[in-house]
């Protein structure tokens, strides 16, 4: 056809005519097995797990980087790369000569400070004064007392002292004398004494009162804050690892010569090593606590591992104008292979339906806003609309339509089909 019109320029066919021709070509060159013409697939039913994918970087559950707080000569080092370190293991230590003159001082203020706290806990000396001294004011309270009681009721007695000579020589004699009636600044003088002494008396009760059942708590912390002012004061020459770990990075050696600042370890707990992946804010709301993951790295080829979502941060992330939700994964059969700071492909199964009918995703079409797919009956292609459910990167879930299981469904459906029978155009 395309030759006759080439080799006849001047012969004219109405447009009409001439598409008439065409599809009569195409439809001529089409004919055949309509089966063979797409690519079609069984409708099954089966098993579909639904997952949402993200990447993080492996840490530790616990990570700690040690950093020298004071200057000096590194005496001591206690541990490397690769060491099991236990709580509060000493690491490193600098000379006690090269460092500063408080820290120097501190350790003498650690020995006071622990001795006072002990007495405190351990000594009863402290109780058995407070009583005594209790006991003493009570007394003078209870003398300043009566006497003042006794002046206001005009029967106050008190005893001098008076000398008699005899045969030239002066001998004392204590003599009793009553007072009836004591003047105003006398009485004054009583009142003011005896409310000292009842106030000491009363101070005297509540220490007394504090103790005798065991250390002030107050006294007790305050020993203790001094304890533990004087230990940071020292712990300032020594790295310290924080809980039980692995050491991961450690840079002193002996001679050494540090300052405040300069790096000295890195401790991590990789009896648990977990991923932080960002998942969108579209997603989210389908991630769980407890769901299970599958893990890839790039670094270890040819291997996967299991993990379990472990936390859903309940508030989003918003960078560069997208809301992102952190959620993390714990590794449950992490090996030596897997390292703090490795990449981690993360896919999370969010749901797992079993025996439902699957649709292939690539099927699927749209048209006029409603979701269609074309199976094969009687050699045509029929349009069906569905309403699809969970779904993952290949399959959805059939939920409602009238597709059967065994039916053949075309895969590589065009946008739209000659419904008259004819092949399928393209609009």
């Amino acid at each position: 056809m395309m030759q006759f019109l080439k080799n006849n320029k001047k012969f004219t066919i109405p447009l009409g005519i001439l598409l008439v021709l065409a599809v009569a070509f195409f439809a001529l060159r089409g004919g055949g097995n309509s089966q063979e013409q797409f690519q079609t697939t069984k409708v099954e039913k089966g098993e579909l797990i639904a997952t949402v994918g993200a990447t993080g970087t492996v840490r530790a559950r616990q990570s700690a980087t040690l950093v020298w707080q004071t200057s000096g000569a590194v005496e001591k080092v206690n541990a490397s790369v690769g060491d099991l370190v236990a709580a509060d293991a000493v690491l490193a230590s600098l000379s006690p000569t090269s460092v500063s003159q408080n820290i120097i001082i501190a350790e003498a203020d650690l020995l006071n400070a622990q001795k006072v706290l002990e007495d405190l806990l351990e000594s009863d000396t402290a109780r058995a004064q407070a009583l005594i001294v209790l006991r003493a004011a009570e007394d003078e309270y209870t003398r300043a007392n009566d006497l003042y009681e006794a002046m206001l009721a005009g029967d106050y007695e008190y005893e001098t002292v008076v000398y008699t000579t005899v045969r030239g020589m002066r001998i004392p004699t204590v003599e009793t004398v009553t007072v009836e009636q004591v003047d105003e600044e006398t009485l004054a003088d009583a009142k003011a004494d005896m409310e000292l002494k009842k106030a000491k008396y009363e101070d005297a009760q509540r220490t007394y009162d504090r103790i005798k059942e065991g250390p002030n708590p107050a006294d007790v912390a305050a020993a203790q804050a001094r304890v533990n002012a004087a230990q940071a004061t020292l712990d300032m020459a020594r790295l310290t690892a924080p809980f039980v770990g692995t050491v991961t990075d450690a840079r002193p050696l002996a001679g050494d010569q540090v300052t405040a600042g300069t790096l000295g370890f890195r401790v991590e707990d990789l009896s648990s090593l977990l991923v932080d992946v960002e998942i969108s804010e579209v997603d989210i709301n389908s991630i769980a606590v407890g769901q299970p993951v599958t893990l890839t790295f790039d670094a270890i080829l040819g291997s996967d591992y299991r993990g379990v979502v472990t936390q859903v941060a309940q508030s989003g992330n918003i960078l560069q104008g997208v809301v992102n939700f952190t959620v993390t994964v714990e590794i449950a059969d992490a090996d030596e292979q897997v390292k703090p700071g490795m990449t981690a492909a993360v896919n999370i199964t969010v749901k797992e339906l079993k025996d439902v009918v699957l649709i292939p995703n690539r099927a699927v079409r749209l048209v006029d806003g409603k979701r269609v797919v074309y199976v094969l009956r009687d050699g045509l292609p029929v349009m069906v609309e569905v309403r699809l459910g969970s779904s993952s990167d290949t399959m959805s879930v059939l939920v409602d339509g009238d597709v059967k299981e065994g039916e053949l469904i075309i895969l590589n459906p065009p946008a739209v089909f000659d419904t008259s029978g004819g092949p399928p155009f393209m609009q």
